[in-house]
């Protein structure tokens, strides 16, 4: 198996999916994801990528700390929303995933 060299990303793979956004175990909304994974350094995996949902409920989730997406199998991402929001009517943001992502090696290409 390659490792990446000091400096590159290695894409792992996407996942894709539905769940449910929480935070402090009160239910936000369902959303869809879709995330790149990718390995920084040997045994270092993070997530970029959308969440969509619904624009009443985004509108409640973004900004917000201590989130967490429950995957429809069962997996639990802690998530972070970041840059800016496209306007009150947009459905979708940017998030970092911050922890609870498959090893390096789980990723299916």
């Amino acid at each position: 198996m390659m490792r990446p060299s000091r400096g590159h990303m290695r894409h792992l793979g996407v996942l894709r999916g539905s769940g449910t956004l929480r935070r402090g175990g009160v239910v936000l909304g369902l959303v869809d994801f879709e995330i790149d994974g990718f390995c920084t350094k040997p045994g270092e995996v993070v997530g970029s990528g959308e969440i969509r949902m619904a624009p009443a409920e985004l509108a409640n989730a973004f900004g917000r700390s201590d989130l967490e997406l429950t995957t429809e199998k069962g997996k639990i991402l802690a998530l972070r929303f970041s840059g800016s929001r496209r306007g009150a009517e947009a459905g979708a943001a940017h998030a970092d995933i911050v922890g609870g992502l498959p090893a390096e090696d789980d990723w299916h290409r």
